[in-house]
């Protein structure tokens, strides 16, 4: 048994050069390699999570946008719809105000009509008044004076 333990001191011992050496390529590794790796990855990593941030960011900025011009979209077409219900309204109106006035027009003519023909008739009754006398009294005097032929 003492050489058992002999022949384990003795492995120990060669063990623990090696033991060190990777112990110290450990540390080595650490310090030179995984910690820039890691402060690397960190770094990317917030870059990454800033430029998701800013890109939300961006989409909620256009999405006000949008909004914005939607409303405004909406705004004008209200306006647009406002001015052209003012224009037909207006249109409406003057038209109204046109066929009144031709109807006025219109009433006005055949009054004028009326009034003229009036005069014209009692012209013709006066006209034929004054001619049936004169008829009656060739009526009469052809009677009379020479028979009926």
């Amino acid at each position: 048994m003492d050489e058992l333990f002999r022949s384990l001191g003795g492995l120990f011992l060669t063990a623990i050069p090696t033991f060190l050496l990777v112990i110290a390529l450990h540390f080595y590794l650490k310090r030179m390699f995984f910690a820039p790796m890691a402060r690397v990855l960190d770094e990317r990593h917030q870059a990454t999570e800033g430029a998701r941030k800013a890109a939300e960011e961006s989409l909620a900025k256009a999405a006000e946008k949008a909004e914005g011009y939607e409303a405004s979209l909406r705004a004008a077409r209200a306006e647009i719809y406002r001015e052209q219900e003012e224009a037909r309204q207006k249109l409406r109106q003057e038209q109204a105000e046109a066929v009144a006035e031709a109807r006025r027009c219109a009433e006005a003519a055949a009054k004028e009509g009326r009034q003229q023909l009036a005069v014209e008739l009692a012209s013709a009754k006066e006209s034929l008044a004054l001619h049936t006398e004169a008829l009656a009294d060739q009526i009469v005097d052809s009677v009379l004076h020479g028979g009926v032929v």
